[in-house]
């Protein structure tokens, strides 16, 4: 069977790259379809066409469309798993931790490419696998914050957790719905109210130890 004309165009102006590289590639395009249409929206064919290669070049790299996906959102993930640890660690402070909590997950919605997307509305959250990854990065923010809380508090392994999830909530909520752009509140702005609004929560439980100088 002779390939299709869309098939002979792709690959006429697809440049031969070293395997990383395509599938760096394929990522990249794969993210913007994705984020752009949604998971049931985006089709292999219209990602393998953006990228100038055919479907059967694409199928070498992810043998899937849902593992495509699965890549993307381990990457998005990722990302906001170490941004949301350098915020922690960049100060012994809990009042600028809970600042640069704050500034991390309001960089990661106000990323002009979308990523959050795919981990904060994902249109295929009962696919388990899905649920399983979105999941896994909540819990982790929120391990990052309760280990503080806990190091620097008389709570609970478990308290300082459940108080660590609320704060993981209020951070993921105010950040998708700033994003909207509804409330007319410049980033600095918000980024300042919320930060304000965890901190005198958090505050209020008292410390173990004194701040380090």
């Amino acid at each position: 069977m002779s390939p299709s004309k869309s098939q002979v165009r792709a690959t006429a102006r697809a440049p031969r790259l070293p395997r990383d590289e395509r599938r760096a590639q394929l990522l990249q395009v794969a993210h913007d379809v994705f984020v752009a249409s949604g998971y049931h929206a985006a089709a292999m064919d219209d990602i393998a066409d953006a990228a100038g290669i055919s479907k059967p070049v694409l199928y070498q790299h992810f043998p899937s469309k849902l593992d495509l996906y699965l890549a993307l959102l381990d990457q998005a993930a990722d990302s906001l798993n170490a941004e949301l640890e350098a915020a922690v660690a960049s100060t012994s402070d809990n009042k600028q931790r809970v600042a640069a909590a704050t500034a991390a997950y309001f960089d990661f919605v106000n990323d002009r490419l979308g990523g959050f997307r795919l981990v904060f509305e994902s249109d295929l959250t009962n696919e388990p696998a899905v649920r399983l990854r979105i999941d896994k990065a909540t819990d982790y923010c929120a391990a990052l914050i309760s280990r503080v809380i806990a190091e620097d508090t008389g709570l609970t392994a478990g308290e300082a957790t459940l108080l660590a999830a609320g704060m993981t909530g209020l951070l993921q909520t105010a950040a998708r719905y700033w994003s909207r752009g509804e409330t007319h509140v410049d980033r600095e702005t918000a980024t300042r109210l919320i930060s304000a609004l965890g901190w005198r929560g958090i505050s209020s439980f008292p410390l173990s130890h004194p701040p380090e100088a």
